[in-house]
């Protein structure tokens, strides 16, 4: 899976699916993310080389800094943040991702607010296909929504928040593995 897939391997990295959320709202350079998610600005450079050769981030402005070029980069418009539009269930892509976006949220939780209302659920329920299509697309939205009005870290007047969102038909119970449930999952 990881050879014949390098965007999945790319997002399947806790530090660099946090490195994607934070540069959709703004472009960051390799020692503005090492600050943010206190790593080495090595380590950071490496997530960040990694995330360019998939194709899920871009050079959007270079500028001198301190004697040297500054690159910033930001993550690509549409960018694959979930399995949509591959098949990457079928070679085990979304465990794979399930088990990054766990490390995240664990992580996130550790750093959760004591106070301030926040949205908590967990959902396995039955719906129809246009049912499920309406609501999937109101999720994405909602996504969307959140990454559009993101700003660049510690902006003035902006609260960090987190989020993790993942949701998909299953398979019937009653199936046997490699059947598909009467909704074509």
């Amino acid at each position: 899976m990881t050879t014949t897939d390098p965007v999945l391997r790319a997002l399947a990295h806790p530090t660099r699916l946090r490195m994607m959320s934070l540069m959709w709202a703004t472009p960051l350079s390799a020692a503005e993310l090492a600050r943010e998610l206190d790593v080495s600005q090595a380590l950071a450079s490496h997530h960040l080389r990694t995330l360019d050769a998939a194709g899920l981030v871009e050079l959007t402005e270079t500028r001198s800094r301190r004697g040297g070029i500054e690159r910033r980069y930001q993550a690509v418009r549409g960018t694959p943040l979930s399995d949509s539009g591959t098949d990457t269930a079928a070679e085990g892509g979304t465990a794979l991702l399930a088990e990054t976006l766990a490390q995240n949220l664990r992580a996130r939780a550790a750093r959760r607010a004591p106070t301030g209302p926040g949205v908590t659920s967990d959902v396995e329920v039955w719906l129809s296909p246009e049912d499920w299509e309406m609501l999937r697309e109101e999720l994405a939205a909602i996504v969307l929504r959140l990454h559009e009005a993101g700003k660049a870290p510690h902006s003035e007047g902006a609260i960090p928040i987190g989020g993790t969102v993942m949701a998909f038909p299953l398979r019937d119970a009653d199936a046997k593995p490699n059947e598909t449930s009467p909704n074509g999952s």
